[in-house]
């Protein structure tokens, strides 16, 4: 007699939890490392059906430890060749592939909502934290896990239950100083942050000198930031030889010659440690034409440190490439439309090349160790190599939890962390943590409205929405997007501008703050919706809908520290809302908060998703 698929499942989950499993519509968002193995994991336990949600291709790096994967699939999309891949091993099983931007618009709330159990298997810091409020919003519980390395995490979020990815506050990006990474650099990550946050972005992308460099009282950083606005400005005038024979030697002259001879004339900066060494591009081309020879051969060995003149032709060949890539994107751009650009990504050849060669000949000028391309790789890719083993445990951890939540058995759900080098044991388990009542994400009330974004402008949902049918009246409020503040009492220049004009979108969040420092509403955040109406541009909640919004909880006053009867600042600026406006009168100085990016660190910042706090995917 034939045993049914499910009859070992049926035993050992029981009857109920089994029929669960069977009937739940689950989303997975992310099918790289931990992906293809709870993917695998959900197939052949026999979840009902099963939507995927990814937006990168196959990479040649990915199929050590990708195992849905082989060579031939190398360039497909991920989320395609997973379900294809895993369907084999569970027929039964219904796979949807997409093959996008989980936050495109398409991905609403309400499609969310659709679903019993969201899986999230991440390796960006900006799409976890849309899944975690996109989750919220629609009440959906979601499970958080992450590897880096031989560590690995999982954690149930519920709303109201348990603390939301946003509830911990994330470790600051690393950052260099602006004189060490021009001037100064003295460990070969300083040449490769070069490479990759200056000369590329400088030559085939955005220039950052006035972006994500600002001078400080520091006067060595006001110096060279100073110096690299007239450098800037000599790069773009070799930026306009893109293409032409010159190129390669017009830019090398500049960055490994007249600038280092520039750094050289400052005698003081080299008092206690050795001046940079200029090079010649002719002399040093002669000395390269053996490496010439065996260009192929060369770029094809990655895990070997290029000589100086190795580096020289894998310089000057990434430059040819990137350059017929960026004259064709100019020649298919529309009249209007803004430049093209190139930036860098790890699985670019063309741009990993011109980084590699860039920070090694840097390196080399300024007697820094050098490092092969595999390890620029890891080192500018932000990577802490992926282990399949750890993958495969913490995706298996996922789906343990995961029967808690369709049982709805929250207490039980634990935050678990895989810490194989722990003394005690390979596996660790926590409680989960209560939501934090200052969370401006999961400690919000949430809200939709629908909004014609052809026609709605900021002032309609400002009086329309939030001051009568949210029931703010004469309370003062800001109401800010991701963008930055938009309107605020003192704030009034962007109520007759559109709200696409001020860059919300569909399926986009606005959250309001009440800054009203008797009873406060807590903080309310609204979930664009697009709809076409007849009548006004946004449409509110029905009659029987207007929310009760509950006031944020009184504080107790803090203990006096016994100086003088005063409280200690510190307590009190610990429970200050991120997002709320600083009145003229407080204490602590008002920052400017109208802008979407800030300007006040003399920093470059480069390793984006570093230190997050829950433990980061690194592995894509």
């Amino acid at each position: 007699m034939a045993v049914a698929r499910d009859t070992f499942n049926h035993r050992s989950l029981g009857p109920s939890l089994n029929t669960n499993v069977k009937e739940a519509r689950v989303l997975m968002v992310g099918a790289g490392g931990i992906g293809c193995e709870l993917l695998k994991n959900l197939a052949m336990i026999g979840f009902g059906e099963v939507h995927i949600v990814d937006l990168d291709t196959i990479d040649l790096s990915n199929l050590n430890r990708q195992f849905l994967f082989r060579h031939e699939h190398i360039g497909k999309s991920k989320a395609l060749v997973a379900k294809e891949a895993a369907q084999v091993f569970n027929p039964n099983v219904k796979i949807v592939a997409h093959h996008a931007n989980i936050k495109d618009a398409q991905f609403h709330v309400e499609w969310f909502r659709s679903f019993k159990l969201v899986f999230n298997a991440l390796d960006n810091l900006e799409a976890r934290r849309h899944v975690n409020r996109m989750c919220l919003a629609a009440d959906v519980p979601l499970i958080e896990s992450g590897t880096t390395g031989f560590n690995g995490q999982v954690q149930v979020i519920k709303k109201g239950v348990t603390a939301c990815y946003d509830c911990t506050t994330k470790e600051a990006p690393k950052t260099f100083p602006v004189c060490t990474i021009r001037s100064t650099p003295s460990q070969p990550i300083h040449c490769i942050v070069w490479g990759k946050s200056y000369l590329l972005n400088e030559i085939f992308g955005t220039s950052e000198d006035q972006a994500t460099l600002d001078p400080s009282v520091n006067d060595d950083n006001a110096t060279e930031i100073a110096e690299l606005k007239k450098e800037a400005e000599a790069l773009r005038m070799i930026r306009e030889s893109v293409g032409t024979e010159q190129f390669p030697e017009m830019l090398f002259d500049k960055v490994f010659s007249k600038d280092i001879n520039r750094l050289r004339s400052m005698k003081d900066m080299w008092k206690s440690r050795e001046p940079p060494t200029p090079l010649d591009y002719k002399v040093l081309t002669d000395q390269a034409a053996q490496a010439l020879a065996s260009k192929d051969e060369i770029l094809k060995d990655g895990q070997r440190i290029w000589t100086l003149e190795e580096n020289l032709v894998v310089f000057n060949d990434s430059l040819d490439r990137l350059s017929k890539r960026m004259l064709k994107l100019v020649s298919e751009c529309a009249e209007g439309a803004p430049k093209p650009t190139i930036t860098f990504d790890k699985d670019d050849e063309d741009t990993l090349d011109f980084v590699a060669a860039s920070a090694n000949i840097r390196s080399h000028i300024f007697g820094i160790e050098t490092k092969s391309r595999f390890d620029i790789k890891q080192m500018a890719g932000n990577i802490i190599p992926a282990i399949a083993t750890t993958n495969a445990i913490v995706a298996g951890l996922s789906v343990l939890e995961s029967f808690k939540v369709l049982r709805g058995d929250y207490e039980k759900a634990k935050e678990v962390f895989l810490t194989p080098f722990a003394p005690q044991r390979l596996l660790g388990t926590d409680r989960s943590r209560p939501p934090n009542a200052d969370c401006p994400v999961c400690g919000a009330y949430n809200t939709s409205v629908q909004v014609d974004l052809s026609r709605a402008k900021l002032s309609d949902l400002v009086e329309d929405f939030v001051k009568l049918q949210l029931g703010y009246g004469e309370k003062e409020f800001a109401v800010n997007s991701d963008a930055g503040l938009l309107y605020d009492p003192d704030e009034t220049d962007n109520l007759d501008k559109s709200l696409g004009e001020l860059g919300i979108k569909e399926n986009g969040f606005v959250t309001i703050v009440d800054e009203d420092d008797e009873d406060p509403f807590i903080n309310v955040v609204i979930n664009i919706q697009e709809a076409k109406l007849a009548d006004k541009p946004i449409k509110g909640l029905e009659v029987d809908q207007v929310p009760t919004i509950p006031h944020k909880p009184k504080k107790a006053p803090p203990e006096s520290n016994g100086v003088n009867g005063k409280h200690a600042v510190d307590g009190e600026a610990s429970i200050k809302d991120p997002k709320k406006r600083r009145r003229a009168d407080d204490d602590l100085p008002s920052p400017t908060v109208k802008k979407a990016k800030g300007g006040d660190d003399d920093i470059v910042v480069i390793d984006d998703d570093v230190g997050t706090g829950a433990i980061e995917i690194l592995d894509d």
